[in-house]
């Protein structure tokens, strides 16, 4: 069976009792799965690789297939996660609970484990860093052949990502974009916190970015940053990107009054909310960037700590927490009746 080295340490015993007790107990891998060999031969195969991989299809609508983001800073010489033990997985899975929240009211969540690049790797060089993404993007899309063969069955899906997760989920999109059956199953992809621009559109014209509140098999993105902002790792100087308002669902620059914001959440590793406030922020999107302004609170309230004052990547879920909580039913209520 193929490893991926160092990631999950499986003996060849181990891994074909576990892909027989998963055809026994969730239905497993059948049919035309049979004569996939990339399925096959998945790591995914064994359980263990997932932080989540919820099969019991009772009182849930829909499926979450989630990316988790970076939560390894690295060095220069530490560009990706080349460990995963009982510490580093324990973050891993932290950051996964952050957000699980907000989507899995109603659907069933799947989260992989990959070999992600880490923080430093984004600060070098393109040829220095393009197979430490090439690695964990290959890692994530094998998971989702692997969910798409063995889990789906034809069950709406909702595909979501933070930061580097969502980098790799639009990766997903354009690799899936003329896919009919990923097309006829996708309820929406939240790819929040990373970028899309317009000559992206162009060049994937099958991607759909979200319009609104109730639209499906569309795009959702959006970066926060405070008004003064012009320049950051998810939005560089002189780049536009695509994106929709989560308060008021709208593409251009109406500004959303505070009033709009159901409640920013705070959560610890376990996904407990450990602190709600209501009506914390407004937003708008910048007709120059195309960031979600945030102008209601301070940034040394809210430091950056990863990143440049002002710059609230790491609050993009938990400044909108409550509406987008809402949004996912809403889209999956949507995609049902249609």
């Amino acid at each position: 069976m193929r490893r991926i080295n160092s990631l999950f340490n499986l003996k060849h015993y181990t891994c074909f009792l576990l892909c027989l007790l998963m055809i026994f107990i969730t239905g497993g891998c059948t049919g035309k799965a049979s004569d996939n060999n990339n399925v096959k031969n998945s790591v995914y195969a064994d359980v263990d690789n997932w932080v989540y991989a919820e099969t019991d299809v009772s009182g849930k609508d829909a499926d979450v297939f989630f990316v988790n983001p970076t939560v390894y800073k690295g060095t220069d010489e530490e560009l990706f996660w080349k460990e995963y033990d009982k510490e580093t997985k324990s973050s891993f899975v932290g950051a996964v609970n952050m957000e699980k929240g907000i989507y899995d009211d109603n659907a069933r969540f799947f989260a992989p484990y990959y070999h992600q690049a880490a923080l430093s790797a984004y600060y070098v060089p393109e040829e220095q860093s393009k197979d430490i993404f090439d690695l964990a993007y290959s890692q994530v899309k094998d998971a989702f052949e692997y969910y798409m063969e063995c889990y789906n069955n034809g069950r709406p899906l909702i595909l979501a990502g933070f930061s580097q997760g969502a980098q790799h989920c639009i990766r997903l999109l354009k690799d899936y974009s003329g896919d009919e059956k990923f097309n006829s199953i996708l309820v929406a992809c939240y790819a929040i916190g990373w970028h899309f621009t317009e000559q992206e559109q162009d060049e994937y014209p099958d991607i759909h970015f979200a319009q609104g509140e109730k639209d499906t098999g569309v795009l959702i993105a959006f970066n926060s940053e405070a008004v003064d902002v012009q320049d950051s790792l998810m939005i560089p100087k002189g780049t536009k990107t695509l994106a929709i308002n989560p308060l008021n669902w709208k593409n251009d620059g109406t500004v959303a009054d505070k009033s709009m914001n159901l409640g920013a959440c705070f959560t610890d590793y376990e996904g407990k909310i450990t602190k709600e406030i209501p009506q914390l922020t407004g937003a708008y999107i910048d007709d120059s960037r195309g960031a979600l302004k945030v102008p209601d609170v301070n940034p040394q309230d809210y430091p950056s700590v990863l990143f440049e004052d002002g710059v609230y990547h790491i609050y993009d879920y938990q400044f909108f927490y409550r509406n987008l909580e809402k949004n996912v039913q809403t889209r999956i209520e949507s995609f049902l009746q249609n």
